[in-house]
C-alpha cells in the first residue's frame, strides 16, 4: 500500500461548512472505520525560508493535511468524498508521498 496525503487549501467558498467540527467529525471517523488513515492535523501560520534571505509569509494557506494508505493515487481519490473543505468547494491536494 502507498501512502499519500491530503492538504486542504483554506480557500473554499463555504467557509462555515469547510471548519464545521461536526462535519469534521463524521469525515474523521469514516476515515478512521476503513482502516487506512494515519493521521492528521491543522497547520497553523508559517513562513518560508532560504538560507541568507530573511523569511517571508507561507506562498498559500493550507489549513491541514491528512495522511492515508491506498492502492494507487486513483484509489485514494475516495478519500475526498466528505471531506468537508472538498465538499464547500475547496481545494484539497493529493500527494503521494514516496517510500524512503
Amino acid at each position: 500500500m502507498n501512502e499519500y496525503i491530503l492538504l486542504m487549501h483554506e480557500d473554499a467558498p463555504d467557509r462555515a461548512a469547510s471548519n464545521d467540527p461536526q462535519l469534521w467529525a463524521r469525515y474523521l471517523g469514516a476515515l478512521r472505520a476503513t482502516g487506512q488513515f494515519d493521521g492528521g492535523s491543522e497547520i497553523g501560520a508559517g513562513e518560508r525560508l532560504r538560507k541568507g534571505q530573511p523569511g517571508e509569509p507561507a506562498a498559500c494557506a493550507i489549513g491541514g493535511f491528512i495522511r492515508v494508505r491506498a492502492a494507487s493515487l486513483a484509489d485514494a481519490r475516495q478519500f475526498l468524498a466528505g471531506n468537508p473543505v472538498y465538499e464547500a468547494g475547496g481545494t484539497v491536494e493529493l500527494r503521494e508521498l514516496p517510500p524512503s
